[in-house]
């Protein structure tokens, strides 16, 4: 195994000898639209378009296949029919509706479980996410275009109204492409994978994190002043911590964004997880691990279960099993049960998405027992052993020999 420090030297030598390239400049550059990349990267395209990012908004009417929710027995939530959706949002664990009303989107107030196939009440409660103090509690006074609208599609434009397409489409993460269109070259289209770490993972970060514009509330060229729950006027390349800020963490105590330890509360906090961990002090990119071209695995991860940590954390690393430990015996469970996948214990699903549901964190910590009993947050072991208690789970880590008991409190 190599030496830590020849390993920081090794490290710093290769980014010396391929340093990361100039940010392009896209100035004078507009949006085209992600049709217009596909007759040279075909092949990216197509995968792409098999994705959720490039499919979370559909058109129903377009798109009947993309209708999860049942809308043919009724039910006391559901208060709206299929025809008054202009929008269907999500497919995986939630599916949401938006009607359109003047040239505004709303959220009409009833969401589809996916996983238990029932309906649910839509609304977010008064004093839960930070917009609420600025917005009327009726979801038809909530329009989604500066609450939602900037991260489900590309160049939302907050005078007009009209976006260049909706979804995750190419110049969401790689900018205006005019002129790349026109004239490819590297040095007029952003490519996250040749920026420096910190624009390159704020591609991702810069909707994938709750927080708030540095400016809010900000007006449109018509004069009107809104308040924003995405970052307005960030681009591909620039660092999104000009242009927006984190939720404030209130260590020891739980609120609708973190849990007491900082570890995220809910679902699309995954960069306010990620800054934190010991993977981003490291210099790991999100796309180390997600091919957002690709939806060959769930989430487009690169690889799946163990084989995606493993690529990297192989046996001669300490950050992993050991120089001679076995994947069980690093994890004291049966080789292919749960337990024994890295994400179980560093990456525990805690955060929720829909009541009900959870999502995995991405500080790749491991959460002791002793964090539920301090302050009643999940814990890693409980998640799957739900009919023991922390005590249980505690007594259960003292006697783990293989691993030091101060990384286990």
């Amino acid at each position: 195994m190599a030496h830590p420090l020849l390993t920081v030297v090794i490290a710093a030598f290769l980014w010396a000898a391929n340093p990361p390239a100039p940010v392009p400049s896209t100035a004078g550059a507009h949006f085209v639209g992600s049709k217009q990349c596909e007759s040279c990267h075909s092949e990216t395209y197509a995968s792409w378009r098999q994705t959720r990012m490039a499919n979370v908004v559909q058109d129903p009417k377009l798109h009947p296949e993309a209708v999860l929710g049942d809308f043919t027995h009724p039910d006391p939530n559901v208060t709206f029919t299929l025809d008054q959706v202009a929008f269907t949002y999500g497919s995986r664990w939630k599916q949401r509706y938006f009607t359109l009303i003047g040239d505004d989107y709303y959220v009409l107030p009833a969401q589809w479980d996916i996983t238990k196939k029932k309906w649910l009440p839509y609304h977010v409660a008064d004093g839960t996410d930070w917009w609420t103090a600025y917005y009327p509690s009726d979801n038809m006074q909530r329009p989604t275009g500066p609450l939602c609208d900037g991260c489900h599609s590309v160049n939302y434009n907050i005078t007009t109204k009209k976006v260049t397409e909706w979804n995750v489409g190419c110049e969401k993460c790689h900018g205006p492409g005019s002129e790349h269109v026109a004239h490819p070259t590297k040095t007029n289209i952003v490519n996250p994978a040749r920026l420096d770490v910190v624009r390159a993972n704020d591609t991702c970060i810069q909707c994938h994190s709750q927080g708030r514009p540095n400016g809010n509330p900000i007006f449109n060229a018509s004069g009107v002043a809104k308040y924003y729950d995405w970052p307005v006027g960030y681009l591909p390349g620039q660092r999104l911590a000009d242009i927006w800020s984190f939720e404030e963490h209130k260590l020891g105590t739980t609120d609708f964004y973190y849990w007491p330890d900082g570890t995220a509360h809910k679902n699309r906090m995954q960069g306010n997880d990620f800054v934190q961990s010991l993977m981003a002090h490291r210099d790991i990119r999100c796309s180390d691990c997600h091919n957002v071209h690709s939806a060959k695995h769930p989430s487009n991860l690169v690889d799946e279960g163990n084989d995606l940590c493993m690529n990297c954390h192989m046996h001669r690393f300490v950050a992993g099993p050991g120089t001679t430990q076995t994947i069980s015996e690093h994890t004291h469970h049966a080789a292919n049960s749960r337990a024994s996948e890295c994400t179980a214990c560093h990456m525990p699903k805690i955060q929720v998405t829909i009541p009900g549901t959870f999502v995995a964190a991405h500080t790749f910590k491991f959460i002791s027992p002793k964090m539920t009993q301090q302050f009643n947050m999940p814990n890693a072991c409980n998640q799957c052993h739900q009919d023991k208690d922390a005590a249980w789970s505690l007594k259960q880590l003292a006697t783990w020999q293989s691993v030091s008991p101060w990384s286990l409190q």
